[in-house]
């Protein structure tokens, strides 16, 4: 078997220990003569395995017991609009666009009520954090909206907006669970589970829980995108992503066999610094994000020639390194280093990269 070293921003590289074990209760899950796929989500079998996640999850994050933890289907996306939907109350909020993703969502915002742009770092594409110690919230706001690490541009915030009391909302998907987070200083932080937790098709909301309104102020809110439903029926409303939540469930377990997350921390950092070191004294390849922005999760790079960064991804591929590509809307090179990238993954890519530079530069 050769597995190659995959650098894709997701749906992501996951830890083979995890994925080995997947394979040996494929077939018959412990004892029961079935795969988790095949089980019913009202077996006794598959309540154990969501409770057990649940359960190993607010350990990983303590999460304090005000927070509803829900396992969603939908996509990140879907929550671009299930928020507005929940929570504009007084029909405006704040929203700080630093990529992509927090642009759609602001710009879905913007369909139920009043999205404000608070700050953007639009004008250098989206290569820093702005600075957020002092923002123009509107005292009706209801909520401050950030995406707190943007897969596509390689930034992170360092430092939490000063939401001046309003509930933060916070986008993690791609750097999720990848270093301890204080849960108590937002009012929703979420995900979808494909970069750095499981397959693709789980979403995971903690919601603090006056947050969950009984009747949302979008009068037409779809049951399905109510979070009351949701929590009412412990993420089982309808038939969630069992599969997909059995997998995170198993990855939980893995980070806290690795220490937890001040392991991952200290994982995912000596990772990122084997990268970064290396750009900042590359002659070829140079990093495209502020330095105090940097994110330890998505690292992207160019040469500053279009088909010589062309030539590094087809070697890269031949070599064993897949999936560097960099986003279409930046181009050059993207190496996404989750949780499950070991260490030897990123030193080999390095090595690469400097041979490619020594017979390129």
């Amino acid at each position: 078997m050769k597995r190659v070293y995959n650098f894709s921003a997701g749906p992501a590289v996951l830890p083979e220990e995890v994925l080995k074990e997947a394979a040996e209760e494929m077939l018959d899950y412990r004892g029961c003569g079935m795969s988790v796929m095949e089980m019913s989500h009202r077996s006794a079998a598959f309540q154990q395995i969501i409770d057990e996640a649940e359960k190993d999850l607010r350990e990983l994050m303590n999460i304090p017991d005000n927070y509803k933890v829900l396992f969603l289907q939908g996509g990140a996306s879907q929550q671009f609009s299930a928020i507005p939907m929940n929570m504009m109350k007084n029909g405006k909020a704040g929203y700080i666009v630093t990529g992509q993703w927090a642009k759609k969502a602001y710009q879905e915002g913007q369909k139920y009520g009043e999205a404000i742009k608070l700050a953007s770092s639009e004008d250098e594409t989206f290569s820093y954090i702005p600075d957020c110690s002092d923002l123009d919230i509107p005292e009706d706001a209801d909520y401050v909206y950030i995406c707190e690490n943007n897969t596509i541009y390689g930034t992170k915030y360092k430092t939490l907006p000063n939401t001046k009391g309003k509930p933060l909302v916070a986008d993690v998907s791609s750097c999720f669970l990848s270093e301890p987070v204080d849960v108590s200083k937002y009012g929703v932080i979420w995900g979808g589970v494909q970069k750095n937790i499981g397959p693709a098709g789980v979403v995971i909301m903690i919601i603090r829980e006056d947050l969950i309104p009984e009747e949302t102020p979008i009068s037409n809110t779809p049951t399905m995108l109510k979070w009351k439903t949701q929590a009412d029926n412990g993420s089982m409303y309808n038939t969630p992503p069992c599969y997909g939540i059995y997998i995170c469930g198993k990855v939980f377990k893995w980070i806290k066999k690795m220490g937890g997350l001040e392991a991952m921390k200290a994982h995912n950092e000596k990772k990122a610094a084997i990268l970064y070191n290396f750009l900042d004294q590359s002659k070829l390849f140079k990093g495209t994000v502020r330095k105090e922005d940097r994110s330890l999760m998505n690292v992207p790079f160019v040469t500053g020639d279009k088909d010589l960064d062309a030539k590094f991804v087809k070697e890269a591929k031949a070599a064993g390194f897949e999936n560097l590509k960099g986003h279409r809307t930046v181009g050059g090179m993207r190496a996404s280093i989750y949780n499950a990238m070991p260490v030897e993954g990123v030193e080999a890519l390095v090595a690469f990269m400097k041979k490619f530079e020594e017979e390129n530069a």
